[in-house]
């Protein structure tokens, strides 16, 4: 059934989502599947869908439209949504869409072969009942050569008032370490240079693990994972993301200073700077908290990237309490930010309140925000001028293809002119030239030999 058939996968949304999208690539070329760059020449077209925001659950169905209409001419055409959509909504996207074969949600990636197997039998299948993780058996097919997404934990059992994550993601499924290392090995031995773990909330990692020390304290935390894969061979550099303030403590950011493969880059999402909001958000800490956390990171590194997530327009939120998140951006300075206009999502309590903000207002704290943000960081990024930086080389410039591009340990892409087929994969030291907001060009230094 599967011989001589081509995939297509559109991934929308978060680095799990992408990290999910590799996998069940790998699934479907177990499978015999080949990759198709042009989903109108694909056989199952499988979209990996997100709905922490209307815009982007919109896009999946303009997207499905046109592949439905297209199954009237092409009966044998499978048509997937995976994801958290496929989640939220459930047998829903069947009576709106009722050419779909198969809808299931972000728990159910490693099963999709069997999926697919009830599909060519003839059925309608959709999965998305809560069930236990199975463990990541599949050999992902990987977008890079380079570097790699490793999932540490999957789930989140936290609250937020905004969010609908918990419910279509499900609760925290912690990897054993074992696992996880056994991973980063066949990768390092795959010629990965880099490895980012990867966990909706990935300071929870291992609370679900049994096991404590003599002291009581819970064997299994990210900081104690960190440690424990460090020597992996052939893996040289570790990152990990997203982070969550609440449990974010001074032994991990020890660890990161102690461990040289642990890049200095924290993602720490504060999502407002006025505590009142926080507390409607149900987040857990303060803004002072949030201060506290980012001034000892940079008392341990103080030259660390420090990237975020922020919201404008939450219900109920003031023009004075939208201006305590300007002046905690303003204060802390952040290498990036990734901004966002409150979107009420379905089933979350957030969505019911009845003190939303106007649209008007969201728009103009937006623009509001990101050119505070375009400031600052251009304010941050004079600290790499005629620097001279390592970066891991990546890929060709897509825009200039005398040029590679690479990031940073501090996360930020750098061009250079260069070889590609002689650098990629290779850490080189760029004498940086020119600074922008969020990227940097510079100057190779030296050209590794080749191993």
């Amino acid at each position: 059934m599967t011989a001589s058939r081509k995939y297509h996968i559109t991934t929308f949304g978060c680095q799990m989502n992408k990290a999910d999208s590799e996998r069940m690539a790998g699934v479907l070329e177990d499978m015999g599947l080949q990759w198709s760059e042009d989903p109108n020449g694909a056989d199952v077209i499988l979209y990996n869908t997100c709905t922490i925001r209307d815009n982007a659950e919109q896009k999946v169905y303009s997207y499905l439209g046109k592949q439905a209409k297209r199954k009237h001419q092409q009966p044998d055409l499978t048509l997937i949504v995976a994801g958290c959509v496929a989640q939220q909504e459930g047998e829903q996207l069947l009576r709106r869409v009722p050419e779909l074969d198969l809808v299931m949600g972000p728990q159910h990636a490693n099963r999709l072969g069997d999926l697919l197997e009830q599909v060519f039998e003839g059925n309608q299948v959709v999965a998305t009942e809560a069930i236990h993780i199975v463990e990541d058996i599949t050999k992902p097919r990987r977008d890079s050569k380079v570097t790699a997404w490793v999932n540490v934990i999957y789930g989140c059992n936290e609250r937020c008032t905004y969010c609908v994550v918990p419910s279509v993601r499900g609760v925290e499924q912690s990897r054993t370490p074992e696992a996880i290392r056994a991973e980063m090995e066949v990768l390092g031995r795959q010629g990965y240079k880099e490895v980012t773990l990867l966990g909706q909330n990935i300071d929870a990692y291992g609370r679900d693990l049994p096991g404590s020390t003599p002291e009581g304290r819970n064997k299994h935390t990210l900081t104690d994972l960190l440690y424990f894969v460090h020597d992996v061979p052939g893996i040289d550099l570790i990152r990990f993301a997203t982070s969550h303030p609440r449990y974010f403590t001074e032994r991990l950011i020890r660890a990161c200073h102690e461990l040289p493969k642990v890049c200095e880059h924290f993602h720490i999402p504060f999502q407002s700077g006025d505590n009142e909001v926080l507390k409607a958000m149900a987040r857990g800490y303060t803004q002072e908290k949030y201060r506290r956390i980012i001034a000892k990171i940079r008392e341990y590194m103080p030259d660390a990237s420090i990237s975020a997530d922020a919201i404008v327009g939450f219900p109920g939120e003031t023009e004075a309490q939208f201006e305590n998140t300007l002046k905690l951006v303003e204060d802390i300075g952040f290498d990036q930010l990734n901004t966002a206009a409150y979107s009420p999502r379905p089933g979350t309590p957030a969505a019911l309140w009845e003190n939303q903000v106007s649209e008007e207002a969201k728009r103009d704290r937006l623009q509001r925000l990101n050119r505070l943000v375009e400031v600052k960081a251009a304010e941050r990024t004079q600290r790499y001028a005629n620097r001279i930086e390592e970066v891991l080389v990546e890929d060709r410039n897509p825009k200039n293809p005398s040029q590679v591009m690479g990031r940073t340990r501090g996360n930020r892409l750098t061009f250079f002119e260069g070889n590609i087929e002689e650098l990629k994969g290779a850490i080189v030291k760029v004498k940086v030239s020119e600074v922008r907001a969020f990227s940097l060009t510079g100057e190779l230094l030296d050209v590794p030999a080749l191993v």
